[in-house]
């Protein structure tokens, strides 16, 4: 009896002295809130007076950088410089890739990752998603003349029919999920990507619906195929650190407002009139 109350005890001095050693070494739950543990970003930004966004500068009318000047646009970059100024905070961009985007997030690159990004369920496992702010989906664009022969995957998948798709995101998963007969290029250069088709160097790429829309809208040689039914179903969102949920339920609050008071269709207006050329 009085050994088994003296393990009692020996245990109970051992949780205090572990308790206090968490005290004085500083540790603390890891499984937390990062909030919690290291302070949300609504906080942090406004105090360092930077927003700090992770963006691919390839994929208009989302985000553009211009190769001469560096600097960036598009209705994301609109977007970006709102969500700071509404913090108190200038923007800063900081260049990814679309393989490299959630990567860079998670590894505090930057504060939120924008510029038409698809919310996916691997992504979701690394990144907190904002409220959605388009629904969109992928479809072909291809030559106007073509518009007829490039309506279905099945039309697609043909043996000599050239598929081109950029690097690292949904577009290639998407391609390389659905081609098997096709010949399937890599186009490394999404700036470039749709002069391939125009040229005659490619026959069909799909991407985006809100992508196909804009790029028909700016090149007359190219016709989005029926883009208001896209064969897949996605919403584009901003992604944001895991953990944050104060900064999440800002981000939140930020794009339900924009995509309702006409701040998010001011900006997509001025994108999708043909005589920009970005």
């Amino acid at each position: 009896m009085r050994r088994a109350v003296t393990l009692s005890a020996l245990a109970a001095v051992l949780a205090a002295t572990a308790a206090g050693s968490a005290l004085a070494t500083g540790w603390t739950d890891q499984s937390q809130p990062r909030e919690r543990r290291h302070g949300s970003l609504l906080d942090a930004v406004p105090a360092r007076g930077v927003l700090r966004v992770c963006t691919t500068g390839d994929y208009r009318p989302f985000t553009h950088r211009d190769p001469a000047t560096g600097d960036y646009r598009g209705i994301d970059i609109s977007m970006a410089t709102a969500l700071a100024k509404s913090l108190d905070a200038k923007v800063r961009f900081t260049p990814s890739t679309w393989a490299n985007l959630i990567d860079d997030l998670d590894a505090g690159r930057c504060d939120i990752a924008m510029g038409g990004v698809s919310v996916t369920l691997p992504r979701a496992r690394k990144a907190y998603f904002s409220e959605p702010y388009l629904t969109d989906g992928k479809t072909p664009i291809v030559r106007c003349a073509d518009s007829a022969k490039y309506r279905t995957l099945e039309q697609i998948d043909q043996p000599g029919v050239r598929v081109i798709v950029n690097p690292g995101g949904t577009n290639e998963q998407f391609a390389r999920a659905n081609i098997k007969r096709a010949t399937l290029t890599v186009h490394p250069d999404n700036t470039t990507i749709f002069d391939e088709i125009i040229a005659g160097r490619a026959d069909v790429m799909m991407t985006d619906a809100s992508e196909t829309r804009y790029q028909a809208a700016i090149h007359p040689e190219l016709c989005a195929v029926h883009p208001e039914k896209p064969f897949t179903f996605s919403e584009k969102a901003y992604a944001l650190p895991r953990g944050d949920e104060q900064f999440r339920e800002y981000v939140d609050q930020f794009v339900h407002l924009a995509t309702h008071d006409g701040t998010y269709r001011g900006f997509a207006d001025e994108w999708m009139k043909p005589a920009d050329g970005g």
